[in-house]
């Protein structure tokens, strides 16, 4: 990253002179799959494309894709009979998919891979009679969707203190699960309680919360002590997001969640010399580049770049688009 200091004036007079940008930061290989899903589809079998809910959570995403003919639904009754309809990042029940057969509906499914995953446990898991404890956000797409795949067999929680409410029919076969965009610091004592109340408790062999959050949130936690303040560019419904501020939060550093550079308060960094900036998993890396760019307009300003861990997940695209690109 060009780290050379802007010449020029800034009315907020924010008083900046190092910014801190950890990576990895930003997309993962799930939303660049997803949105490399949804323009395939546009460009190999034209526009409309219908797409289930947002396609990851990121208004500037949802934005630019409908620009080039995606249309975003928020039900399959919306969705002409017939017609092409991609399934978001998030995942479905399995009601959904019936659903888009009774209606004739060519399905793309952009489901993360390491959602399929968490599914496929599901499912495992109530095969064999477990009840099956979902940690996660229960109003969140990809929780939704989880449930759906057994809703009598599967209890959300999302904190410690849910465990001890949690009413079994066979304690000897309790199972856990988690959404994959948590906090990692909280899901590992959320488990530790599950265990001292159900010391029988099956889990997945590889935790659910996925590569991409796990990095962010370390990369978090590494620049958290370097800076008086974090911005963190990512949706007010991210779930990944909302947990890089908390990490930070928890780390001792005051952060912020800012869509955009518009909703960035000055006298959350008045007077700091050192601001850290990263980005959930949904943002664009233009979104960061752009609140990057707002604060250096001022007195000289370098940008420090801090890597945790390179990443080079890459996720295969569906058959059908494959075949085509």
């Amino acid at each position: 990253m060009d780290d050379r200091p802007d010449e020029g004036g800034d009315p907020a007079r924010f008083e900046t002179s190092v910014l801190v940008v950890p990576r990895p930061r930003g997309f993962c290989a799930g939303v660049v799959r997803a949105i490399d899903i949804v323009n395939l589809a546009l460009q190999q079998l034209g526009p409309p494309i219908y797409v289930r809910k947002e396609i990851v959570h990121n208004r500037h995403v949802v934005a630019e894709l409908a620009e080039r003919g995606a249309v975003f639904v928020d039900e399959l009754d919306q969705v002409p009979k017939g017609s092409v309809v991609v399934f978001s990042a998030h995942g479905v029940a399995p009601a959904v998919w019936s659903d888009a057969a009774s209606r004739q509906l060519h399905v793309i499914d952009a489901t993360c891979p390491l959602v399929t995953k968490v599914h496929l446990e599901a499912v495992r898991y109530t095969r064999r009679r477990y009840t099956v404890v979902l940690i996660g956000h229960r109003d969140h797409d990809e929780v939704l969707g989880t449930i759906g795949e057994a809703p009598d067999a599967i209890q959300v929680i999302s904190s410690i203190d849910e465990v001890d409410s949690l009413r079994v029919p066979d304690p000897e076969r309790v199972a856990y699960l988690t959404q994959t965009t948590l906090s990692v610091d909280d899901t590992s004592a959320i488990v530790d309680r599950l265990k001292q109340r159900f010391p029988a408790l099956a889990g997945p062999s590889e935790q659910d919360i996925c590569y991409a959050t796990q990095n962010r949130q370390n990369a978090v936690k590494l620049i958290a002590s370097r800076v008086e303040v974090i911005l963190v560019v990512g949706a007010q419904n991210s779930s990944n997001s909302n947990r890089l501020v908390e990490v930070a939060r928890r780390a001792g550093t005051r952060a912020y969640l800012v869509e955009s550079v518009g909703d960035i308060q000055p006298t959350w960094i008045e007077g700091c010399t050192r601001i850290g900036v990263t980005a959930g998993a949904s943002t664009p890396d233009s979104l960061v580049a752009d609140v990057i760019r707002a604060l250096r307009i001022r007195s000289p300003t370098f940008v420090e770049e801090v890597t945790v861990v390179e990443e080079d997940v890459r996720f295969s695209l569906p058959r059908e688009l494959r075949a085509g690109s």
